[in-house]
Protein backbone atom coordinates (compact mmCIF):
# COMPACT_ATOMS: atom_id res chain seq x y z
CA UNK A 1 0.00 0.00 0.00
CA UNK A 2 2.70 2.65 0.82
CA UNK A 3 3.94 1.51 -2.66
CA UNK A 4 0.58 2.56 -4.68
CA UNK A 5 0.85 6.17 -2.35
CA UNK A 6 4.02 6.67 -3.38
CA UNK A 7 3.47 5.92 -6.68
CA UNK A 8 -0.02 8.38 -6.30
CA UNK A 9 2.59 11.32 -5.04
CA UNK A 10 5.22 11.48 -7.80
CA UNK A 11 2.49 10.87 -10.54
CA UNK A 12 -0.91 11.82 -9.56
CA UNK A 13 -2.66 8.57 -10.32
CA UNK A 14 -4.28 6.66 -8.04
CA UNK A 15 -5.04 2.96 -8.86
CA UNK A 16 -8.17 1.04 -6.97
CA UNK A 17 -9.76 -2.14 -7.07
CA UNK A 18 -11.40 -3.87 -4.64
CA UNK A 19 -8.82 -6.36 -3.71
CA UNK A 20 -6.72 -3.35 -2.16
CA UNK A 21 -9.34 -0.50 -1.04
CA UNK A 22 -9.47 -1.60 2.38
CA UNK A 23 -6.06 -1.30 2.64
CA UNK A 24 -4.90 1.06 0.95
CA UNK A 25 -8.06 3.45 2.72
CA UNK A 26 -6.59 2.57 6.26
CA UNK A 27 -2.95 3.84 5.01
CA UNK A 28 -4.52 6.86 3.82
CA UNK A 29 -6.47 7.62 6.59
CA UNK A 30 -3.54 6.96 8.89
CA UNK A 31 -1.00 8.90 6.54
CA UNK A 32 -4.07 12.06 6.78
CA UNK A 33 -3.79 11.83 2.52
CA UNK A 34 -7.66 13.15 2.04
CA UNK A 35 -7.95 12.43 -1.39
CA UNK A 36 -6.65 9.11 -1.47
CA UNK A 37 -9.22 8.37 1.30
CA UNK A 38 -11.87 9.96 0.11
CA UNK A 39 -11.63 8.43 -3.35
CA UNK A 40 -11.10 4.86 -1.74
CA UNK A 41 -14.69 5.47 -0.07
CA UNK A 42 -16.35 7.00 -3.25
CA UNK A 43 -15.44 4.01 -4.92
CA UNK A 44 -16.37 1.22 -2.21
CA UNK A 45 -19.77 3.37 -2.09
CA UNK A 46 -20.01 2.95 -6.11
CA UNK A 47 -19.16 -0.59 -5.77
CA UNK A 48 -21.59 -1.86 -2.90
CA UNK A 49 -23.97 -4.73 -4.47
CA UNK A 50 -25.55 -8.26 -3.20
CA UNK A 51 -21.88 -9.48 -2.61
CA UNK A 52 -19.90 -7.09 -1.51
CA UNK A 53 -22.89 -5.10 1.26
CA UNK A 54 -21.89 -6.89 4.43
CA UNK A 55 -17.75 -6.32 3.63
CA UNK A 56 -18.56 -3.15 2.95
CA UNK A 57 -20.77 -2.69 5.60
CA UNK A 58 -18.53 -4.26 8.62
CA UNK A 59 -15.08 -2.31 7.36
CA UNK A 60 -17.12 1.07 7.10
CA UNK A 61 -18.59 0.44 10.33
CA UNK A 62 -15.08 0.79 11.86
CA UNK A 63 -13.47 3.01 10.21
CA UNK A 64 -16.95 5.01 10.58
CA UNK A 65 -16.78 6.03 6.56
CA UNK A 66 -20.58 7.67 6.66
CA UNK A 67 -21.39 7.55 2.84
CA UNK A 68 -19.91 3.64 2.66
CA UNK A 69 -22.29 2.49 5.34
CA UNK A 70 -25.16 4.24 4.38
CA UNK A 71 -25.19 2.70 0.68
CA UNK A 72 -24.48 -0.80 2.51
CA UNK A 73 -27.65 -0.45 5.12
CA UNK A 74 -29.63 0.74 2.27
CA UNK A 75 -28.85 -2.26 0.08
CA UNK A 76 -29.15 -4.19 3.15
CA UNK A 77 -32.43 -3.10 4.10
CA UNK A 78 -34.11 -3.65 0.79
CA UNK A 79 -32.35 -7.01 0.45
CA UNK A 80 -32.53 -8.75 3.56
CA UNK A 81 -34.26 -11.97 3.24
CA UNK A 82 -31.36 -12.27 0.08
CA UNK A 83 -28.78 -10.76 2.54
CA UNK A 84 -29.67 -12.58 5.62
CA UNK A 85 -29.25 -16.04 4.04
CA UNK A 86 -25.44 -15.19 2.79
CA UNK A 87 -22.54 -16.88 4.74
CA UNK A 88 -21.27 -13.10 5.30
CA UNK A 89 -24.16 -12.11 6.95
CA UNK A 90 -23.32 -14.55 9.70
CA UNK A 91 -19.57 -12.74 10.32
CA UNK A 92 -21.24 -9.89 11.73
CA UNK A 93 -20.50 -8.39 15.02
CA UNK A 94 -23.77 -8.14 17.77
CA UNK A 95 -23.70 -4.61 17.27
CA UNK A 96 -23.56 -4.67 13.45
CA UNK A 97 -26.62 -6.91 13.53
CA UNK A 98 -28.74 -4.59 16.32
CA UNK A 99 -28.11 -1.94 14.03
CA UNK A 100 -29.26 -3.69 10.84
CA UNK A 101 -32.68 -5.46 12.63
CA UNK A 102 -33.40 -1.96 14.46
CA UNK A 103 -34.27 -0.01 11.06
CA UNK A 104 -38.08 0.44 10.31
CA UNK A 105 -36.64 0.65 6.63
CA UNK A 106 -36.26 -2.92 6.18
CA UNK A 107 -37.70 -4.55 3.69
CA UNK A 108 -39.31 -8.08 4.64
CA UNK A 109 -43.29 -9.34 4.81
CA UNK A 110 -43.09 -10.89 7.52
CA UNK A 111 -41.41 -10.07 11.10
CA UNK A 112 -40.84 -13.96 11.08
CA UNK A 113 -38.52 -12.87 8.56
CA UNK A 114 -36.25 -11.04 11.16
CA UNK A 115 -36.24 -13.45 13.57
CA UNK A 116 -35.38 -16.48 11.47
CA UNK A 117 -32.30 -14.79 10.43
CA UNK A 118 -31.35 -13.77 14.16
CA UNK A 119 -31.48 -17.70 14.36
CA UNK A 120 -29.32 -18.35 11.88
CA UNK A 121 -26.86 -15.59 13.65
CA UNK A 122 -26.82 -16.90 17.39
CA UNK A 123 -26.44 -20.25 15.71
CA UNK A 124 -23.58 -20.10 13.32
CA UNK A 125 -21.44 -19.79 16.36
CA UNK A 126 -23.77 -21.21 19.58
CA UNK A 127 -21.38 -21.08 22.12
CA UNK A 128 -20.38 -17.26 21.71
CA UNK A 129 -23.30 -16.00 20.54
CA UNK A 130 -26.15 -17.37 23.05
CA UNK A 131 -25.96 -15.19 25.85
CA UNK A 132 -26.48 -12.28 23.49
CA UNK A 133 -29.83 -13.41 22.36
CA UNK A 134 -31.38 -10.91 25.20
CA UNK A 135 -29.74 -7.56 24.05
CA UNK A 136 -30.88 -8.74 20.11
CA UNK A 137 -34.65 -9.89 20.71
CA UNK A 138 -35.81 -5.94 21.92
CA UNK A 139 -35.23 -5.11 18.56
CA UNK A 140 -37.53 -7.78 17.10
CA UNK A 141 -41.22 -6.44 16.39
CA UNK A 142 -42.82 -9.18 18.09
CA UNK A 143 -46.21 -7.20 18.52
CA UNK A 144 -46.17 -7.30 14.83
CA UNK A 145 -46.29 -11.27 14.56
CA UNK A 146 -49.95 -13.39 15.17
CA UNK A 147 -50.33 -15.05 17.88
CA UNK A 148 -49.61 -18.71 16.82
CA UNK A 149 -46.01 -17.05 15.27
CA UNK A 150 -45.33 -15.89 18.86
CA UNK A 151 -46.36 -19.13 20.38
CA UNK A 152 -44.45 -21.01 17.80
CA UNK A 153 -41.14 -18.53 18.73
CA UNK A 154 -41.49 -18.81 22.75
CA UNK A 155 -41.32 -23.00 21.91
CA UNK A 156 -37.85 -22.51 19.93
CA UNK A 157 -34.91 -24.48 21.94
CA UNK A 158 -32.41 -20.86 21.93
CA UNK A 159 -35.94 -19.40 23.93
CA UNK A 160 -36.50 -22.20 26.38
CA UNK A 161 -32.92 -22.13 27.18
CA UNK A 162 -32.70 -19.11 28.39
CA UNK A 163 -35.97 -18.02 30.66
CA UNK A 164 -34.75 -13.88 30.38
CA UNK A 165 -35.53 -14.44 26.54
CA UNK A 166 -39.33 -15.81 26.78
CA UNK A 167 -39.85 -12.40 29.20
CA UNK A 168 -38.46 -10.33 26.84
CA UNK A 169 -40.98 -11.33 23.84
CA UNK A 170 -43.73 -11.33 26.20
CA UNK A 171 -43.16 -7.69 26.80
CA UNK A 172 -42.67 -6.75 23.64
CA UNK A 173 -46.22 -8.17 22.59
CA UNK A 174 -47.99 -6.85 25.83
CA UNK A 175 -46.59 -3.15 24.96
CA UNK A 176 -47.90 -3.33 21.86
CA UNK A 177 -47.05 -1.42 19.23
CA UNK A 178 -47.77 1.61 20.44
CA UNK A 179 -43.61 2.38 20.25
CA UNK A 180 -42.35 0.24 17.20
CA UNK A 181 -44.13 0.54 13.52
CA UNK A 182 -44.50 -1.65 10.58
CA UNK A 183 -41.27 -2.48 9.12
CA UNK A 184 -41.45 -0.65 5.65
CA UNK A 185 -42.00 -4.36 3.33
CA UNK A 186 -44.53 -4.63 5.88
CA UNK A 187 -46.60 -1.47 4.83
CA UNK A 188 -45.43 -0.97 1.26
CA UNK A 189 -47.67 -1.87 -2.16
CA UNK A 190 -46.62 -1.24 -5.14
CA UNK A 191 -48.72 2.08 -6.43
CA UNK A 192 -49.19 3.96 -9.95
CA UNK A 193 -47.87 7.49 -9.01
CA UNK A 194 -49.22 10.83 -10.67
CA UNK A 195 -46.66 13.26 -9.26
CA UNK A 196 -47.55 17.25 -10.71
CA UNK A 197 -47.86 20.90 -10.55
CA UNK A 198 -51.72 22.45 -11.13
CA UNK A 199 -52.95 25.52 -10.62
CA UNK A 200 -49.48 26.84 -8.49
CA UNK A 201 -50.37 23.71 -5.97
CA UNK A 202 -48.01 20.30 -6.10
CA UNK A 203 -50.22 17.10 -5.24
CA UNK A 204 -49.15 13.94 -5.54
CA UNK A 205 -51.84 11.06 -6.37
CA UNK A 206 -51.48 7.16 -6.06
CA UNK A 207 -53.95 4.40 -6.91
CA UNK A 208 -53.82 0.79 -6.87
CA UNK A 209 -56.79 -0.31 -9.94
CA UNK A 210 -56.63 -3.89 -9.01
CA UNK A 211 -57.40 -3.19 -4.93
CA UNK A 212 -59.11 0.08 -5.53
CA UNK A 213 -56.76 1.98 -3.26
CA UNK A 214 -56.16 5.68 -4.09
CA UNK A 215 -54.71 8.66 -1.81
CA UNK A 216 -54.25 11.92 -2.78
CA UNK A 217 -52.25 15.11 -0.72
CA UNK A 218 -51.13 18.33 -1.34
CA UNK A 219 -47.36 19.10 -1.68
CA UNK A 220 -47.32 22.77 -1.04
CA UNK A 221 -44.16 22.34 0.98
CA UNK A 222 -41.89 22.37 -1.87
CA UNK A 223 -41.79 24.80 -5.11
CA UNK A 224 -43.77 24.09 -8.51
CA UNK A 225 -42.69 20.44 -9.90
CA UNK A 226 -41.22 20.25 -13.31
CA UNK A 227 -40.67 16.24 -13.14
CA UNK A 228 -40.58 12.67 -11.28
CA UNK A 229 -39.43 9.87 -11.70
CA UNK A 230 -38.78 6.34 -9.53
CA UNK A 231 -34.90 4.78 -9.88
CA UNK A 232 -35.00 1.13 -9.77
CA UNK A 233 -33.91 1.41 -5.99
CA UNK A 234 -37.65 2.29 -5.66
CA UNK A 235 -36.35 5.90 -4.54
CA UNK A 236 -39.11 8.67 -5.41
CA UNK A 237 -37.39 11.93 -6.68
CA UNK A 238 -38.65 15.36 -8.75
CA UNK A 239 -37.29 18.29 -9.52
CA UNK A 240 -38.74 21.15 -8.55
CA UNK A 241 -38.35 25.44 -9.68
CA UNK A 242 -36.12 26.88 -7.48
CA UNK A 243 -35.94 29.97 -9.59
CA UNK A 244 -35.94 30.60 -13.25
CA UNK A 245 -32.16 29.63 -13.46
CA UNK A 246 -31.79 26.44 -11.06
CA UNK A 247 -34.17 23.60 -9.84
CA UNK A 248 -33.76 21.80 -6.76
CA UNK A 249 -33.91 17.64 -6.86
CA UNK A 250 -35.14 16.15 -4.06
CA UNK A 251 -35.90 12.64 -2.64
CA UNK A 252 -39.09 11.90 -0.69
CA UNK A 253 -38.36 9.84 2.58
CA UNK A 254 -40.96 7.15 2.41
CA UNK A 255 -40.81 6.80 6.40
CA UNK A 256 -41.37 10.17 7.61
CA UNK A 257 -42.95 11.91 4.70
CA UNK A 258 -40.50 14.42 4.32
CA UNK A 259 -38.61 15.55 0.48
CA UNK A 260 -35.17 16.07 1.23
CA UNK A 261 -33.24 18.43 -0.87
CA UNK A 262 -30.04 16.25 -2.42
CA UNK A 263 -28.46 19.15 -4.97
CA UNK A 264 -29.66 22.25 -7.00
CA UNK A 265 -29.11 22.19 -11.11
CA UNK A 266 -28.30 25.12 -13.41
CA UNK A 267 -30.97 25.20 -16.22
CA UNK A 268 -29.36 25.28 -19.79
CA UNK A 269 -29.06 28.92 -20.52
CA UNK A 270 -31.48 28.51 -23.39
CA UNK A 271 -35.20 28.40 -24.48
CA UNK A 272 -36.58 25.10 -24.21
CA UNK A 273 -39.54 23.89 -25.65
CA UNK A 274 -39.66 20.73 -23.70
CA UNK A 275 -37.95 19.13 -20.33
CA UNK A 276 -37.97 15.91 -18.88
CA UNK A 277 -36.90 14.06 -15.69
CA UNK A 278 -35.96 10.56 -16.05
CA UNK A 279 -34.00 7.38 -14.15
CA UNK A 280 -31.69 4.99 -15.96
CA UNK A 281 -31.36 2.05 -13.18
CA UNK A 282 -29.76 4.06 -10.63
CA UNK A 283 -28.71 7.15 -12.12
CA UNK A 284 -31.09 10.46 -12.76
CA UNK A 285 -31.17 12.12 -16.07
CA UNK A 286 -32.35 15.66 -16.90
CA UNK A 287 -33.98 15.99 -20.21
CA UNK A 288 -34.99 19.19 -22.57
CA UNK A 289 -34.84 20.57 -26.18
CA UNK A 290 -33.05 23.57 -26.77
CA UNK A 291 -34.62 25.83 -29.77
CA UNK A 292 -32.45 28.08 -31.18
CA UNK A 293 -31.22 29.37 -34.99
CA UNK A 294 -33.83 27.23 -36.81
CA UNK A 295 -32.40 23.86 -34.92
CA UNK A 296 -33.69 21.31 -32.46
CA UNK A 297 -31.00 20.29 -29.95
CA UNK A 298 -31.50 17.56 -27.31
CA UNK A 299 -29.50 18.07 -24.14
CA UNK A 300 -28.67 15.88 -21.48
CA UNK A 301 -27.95 16.41 -17.71
CA UNK A 302 -26.80 13.12 -15.18
CA UNK A 303 -26.38 13.51 -11.43
CA UNK A 304 -23.57 11.60 -9.91
CA UNK A 305 -25.59 10.02 -6.47
CA UNK A 306 -21.67 9.75 -5.21
CA UNK A 307 -20.30 13.39 -6.16
CA UNK A 308 -24.07 15.15 -5.82
CA UNK A 309 -23.03 16.93 -9.22
CA UNK A 310 -24.29 16.91 -12.33
CA UNK A 311 -22.67 16.00 -15.62
CA UNK A 312 -23.54 17.49 -18.47
CA UNK A 313 -23.72 13.91 -21.62
CA UNK A 314 -23.48 14.12 -25.03
CA UNK A 315 -26.49 16.30 -27.60
CA UNK A 316 -28.43 15.05 -29.96
CA UNK A 317 -30.06 17.18 -32.98
CA UNK A 318 -33.42 16.41 -33.93
CA UNK A 319 -35.81 17.10 -36.76
CA UNK A 320 -38.71 17.33 -34.15
CA UNK A 321 -38.93 18.85 -30.72
CA UNK A 322 -41.57 17.05 -28.95
CA UNK A 323 -40.33 13.44 -28.84
CA UNK A 324 -40.91 11.02 -26.40
CA UNK A 325 -38.30 10.04 -24.36
CA UNK A 326 -38.64 6.21 -22.70
CA UNK A 327 -35.93 4.00 -20.89
CA UNK A 328 -35.64 0.73 -21.52
CA UNK A 329 -32.86 -2.47 -21.40
CA UNK A 330 -30.69 0.15 -19.17
CA UNK A 331 -30.86 2.86 -22.27
CA UNK A 332 -32.98 6.20 -23.33
CA UNK A 333 -34.60 6.38 -26.31
CA UNK A 334 -36.18 9.35 -28.13
CA UNK A 335 -39.39 8.27 -30.24
CA UNK A 336 -41.36 10.26 -32.61
CA UNK A 337 -43.63 8.81 -35.92
CA UNK A 338 -40.76 9.72 -37.78
CA UNK A 339 -37.47 9.61 -35.88
CA UNK A 340 -36.04 6.80 -32.73
CA UNK A 341 -32.70 7.77 -31.36
CA UNK A 342 -30.50 5.57 -28.41
CA UNK A 343 -28.46 6.46 -26.06
CA UNK A 344 -26.01 4.22 -24.41
CA UNK A 345 -25.19 5.62 -20.92
CA UNK A 346 -21.66 3.81 -20.63
CA UNK A 347 -21.01 4.94 -23.85
CA UNK A 348 -22.15 9.00 -23.46
CA UNK A 349 -23.59 8.62 -27.27
CA UNK A 350 -26.22 8.69 -29.23
CA UNK A 351 -27.29 5.95 -31.77
CA UNK A 352 -30.27 5.64 -34.29
CA UNK A 353 -32.61 2.83 -34.83
CA UNK A 354 -34.90 1.91 -36.74
CA UNK A 355 -38.14 4.06 -36.70
CA UNK A 356 -41.76 3.64 -36.38
CA UNK A 357 -42.06 4.59 -40.44
CA UNK A 358 -45.04 1.46 -41.02
CA UNK A 359 -48.19 3.21 -40.26
CA UNK A 360 -49.28 6.56 -41.04
CA UNK A 361 -51.21 7.52 -38.18
CA UNK A 362 -49.07 9.34 -35.59
CA UNK A 363 -47.98 7.59 -31.71
CA UNK A 364 -49.92 9.56 -29.05
CA UNK A 365 -48.69 7.53 -26.18
CA UNK A 366 -45.54 5.59 -25.99
CA UNK A 367 -44.80 3.37 -22.72
CA UNK A 368 -41.18 1.14 -21.56
CA UNK A 369 -41.85 -2.34 -20.10
CA UNK A 370 -38.76 -4.57 -20.03
CA UNK A 371 -36.77 -4.56 -22.99
CA UNK A 372 -39.95 -3.64 -24.76
CA UNK A 373 -41.12 -0.48 -25.93
CA UNK A 374 -45.19 0.09 -26.86
CA UNK A 375 -46.59 2.69 -28.57
CA UNK A 376 -50.52 3.62 -29.43
CA UNK A 377 -52.87 6.32 -31.32
CA UNK A 378 -54.90 8.47 -29.20
CA UNK A 379 -58.02 7.10 -30.16
CA UNK A 380 -56.24 3.44 -29.42
CA UNK A 381 -57.02 1.60 -32.79
CA UNK A 382 -53.26 0.05 -32.56
CA UNK A 383 -50.61 -0.88 -30.93
CA UNK A 384 -47.07 -1.30 -31.92
CA UNK A 385 -44.33 -2.90 -29.68
CA UNK A 386 -40.54 -1.83 -30.35
CA UNK A 387 -37.73 -4.94 -29.15
CA UNK A 388 -34.94 -2.88 -28.56
CA UNK A 389 -32.80 -6.08 -28.47
CA UNK A 390 -33.67 -6.74 -32.47
CA UNK A 391 -34.28 -3.33 -33.32
CA UNK A 392 -37.81 -4.64 -34.52
CA UNK A 393 -41.24 -3.56 -34.94
CA UNK A 394 -44.39 -5.72 -34.37
CA UNK A 395 -47.51 -5.24 -34.08
CA UNK A 396 -50.50 -5.94 -31.07
CA UNK A 397 -53.94 -7.10 -31.22
CA UNK A 398 -55.99 -4.82 -30.82
CA UNK A 399 -58.72 -4.50 -28.23
CA UNK A 400 -62.22 -5.61 -29.16
CA UNK A 401 -64.55 -2.43 -28.14
CA UNK A 402 -67.99 -3.14 -27.17
CA UNK A 403 -70.63 -2.62 -29.85
CA UNK A 404 -71.37 0.18 -27.99
CA UNK A 405 -68.39 1.97 -27.68
CA UNK A 406 -67.14 1.40 -31.32
CA UNK A 407 -68.40 5.11 -32.31
CA UNK A 408 -66.68 6.79 -29.12
CA UNK A 409 -63.63 8.62 -29.86
CA UNK A 410 -61.10 8.09 -26.53
CA UNK A 411 -57.97 9.06 -24.73
CA UNK A 412 -55.72 6.52 -24.56
CA UNK A 413 -52.77 6.30 -21.61
CA UNK A 414 -50.54 3.74 -21.10
CA UNK A 415 -49.05 2.48 -17.41
CA UNK A 416 -47.42 -0.44 -16.53
CA UNK A 417 -48.68 -1.91 -12.81
CA UNK A 418 -47.18 -5.35 -11.15
CA UNK A 419 -45.35 -6.04 -14.59
CA UNK A 420 -48.60 -5.57 -16.37
CA UNK A 421 -49.56 -3.34 -19.16
CA UNK A 422 -52.31 -1.45 -18.82
CA UNK A 423 -54.41 1.19 -20.86
CA UNK A 424 -56.62 3.65 -19.70
CA UNK A 425 -59.24 4.80 -21.88
CA UNK A 426 -61.98 7.98 -20.90
CA UNK A 427 -63.81 9.89 -22.95
CA UNK A 428 -65.15 13.65 -21.67
CA UNK A 429 -68.14 14.55 -23.51
CA UNK A 430 -70.82 14.92 -21.24
CA UNK A 431 -73.38 12.89 -23.14
CA UNK A 432 -71.01 9.72 -23.21
CA UNK A 433 -69.06 9.13 -19.72
CA UNK A 434 -67.33 6.37 -20.78
CA UNK A 435 -63.92 4.75 -18.77
CA UNK A 436 -61.96 1.19 -19.47
CA UNK A 437 -59.04 0.08 -17.99
CA UNK A 438 -57.73 -2.96 -20.08
CA UNK A 439 -54.90 -5.12 -19.35
CA UNK A 440 -52.62 -6.82 -22.16
CA UNK A 441 -52.61 -10.58 -21.29
CA UNK A 442 -49.37 -11.99 -23.48
CA UNK A 443 -49.84 -15.42 -23.02
CA UNK A 444 -53.00 -15.29 -24.90
CA UNK A 445 -52.43 -12.29 -26.85
CA UNK A 446 -55.63 -10.48 -26.04
CA UNK A 447 -56.48 -7.80 -24.14
CA UNK A 448 -58.68 -8.06 -21.28
CA UNK A 449 -61.23 -5.60 -19.12
CA UNK A 450 -60.53 -4.91 -15.86
CA UNK A 451 -63.00 -4.26 -13.42
CA UNK A 452 -61.71 -1.14 -11.80
CA UNK A 453 -62.47 2.56 -11.78
CA UNK A 454 -59.95 5.12 -11.48
CA UNK A 455 -60.40 8.21 -9.74
CA UNK A 456 -60.54 11.82 -11.07
CA UNK A 457 -56.46 12.25 -11.86
CA UNK A 458 -54.60 14.03 -14.81
CA UNK A 459 -53.20 11.98 -17.37
CA UNK A 460 -51.46 14.98 -18.96
CA UNK A 461 -48.76 13.87 -15.98
CA UNK A 462 -46.90 10.79 -17.39
CA UNK A 463 -47.30 8.54 -14.01
CA UNK A 464 -44.42 6.59 -12.26
CA UNK A 465 -44.60 3.14 -10.23
CA UNK A 466 -43.07 2.56 -6.94
CA UNK A 467 -43.73 0.68 -3.90
CA UNK A 468 -45.01 3.21 -1.31
CA UNK A 469 -44.73 2.58 2.46
CA UNK A 470 -48.74 3.28 3.28
CA UNK A 471 -49.07 3.96 6.84
CA UNK A 472 -46.46 6.98 5.92
CA UNK A 473 -48.92 8.19 3.13
CA UNK A 474 -52.05 8.09 5.26
CA UNK A 475 -49.98 9.51 8.59
CA UNK A 476 -49.49 12.56 6.22
CA UNK A 477 -53.06 13.07 4.96
CA UNK A 478 -54.57 12.96 8.46
CA UNK A 479 -52.43 15.18 9.89
CA UNK A 480 -53.69 17.47 6.54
Amino acid sequence: MLGEILSYIYSGTLHVSLDKVQPLYQAADLLQLDYVRDTCSSYMAMNVEHSTCVDLYKFADVFSVDVVQKACLKLIHRNFAEVASSEEFCSLSVNQLTEIISHDELDVKEETTVWEAVVRWVQHSREDRHHHLSSILPHIRFNLLTSDDTAAILEHPLVREDPGSSDIITNVVRRGASNMKPRFGIGAEEMVLFIQASFNRNWMQGINPRLGKYFSYSLAEIPPIAGATVTSDNDIYVLAMKSREQMSLLLYNQMTGVWEQKSSMDMFPVLLTHQYFLAVNKDLYYLACAFGNGSRVYRLKKYDLNTNEWQECSRLKVSHSGMEPLVSGGCLYLLSSSELHCYSPKEDRWFKRTPLTTRDDPFWIGIAMGTEIFCSDMNFTFVSVYDTETDRWQQLPVWDRPHEDEDIDYNANFFVFENQLHVFLDNDKSDCQHQHVIVYDRCEGVWRELDATLPDIDWDCPPVVARVYLPGVQDRCAKR
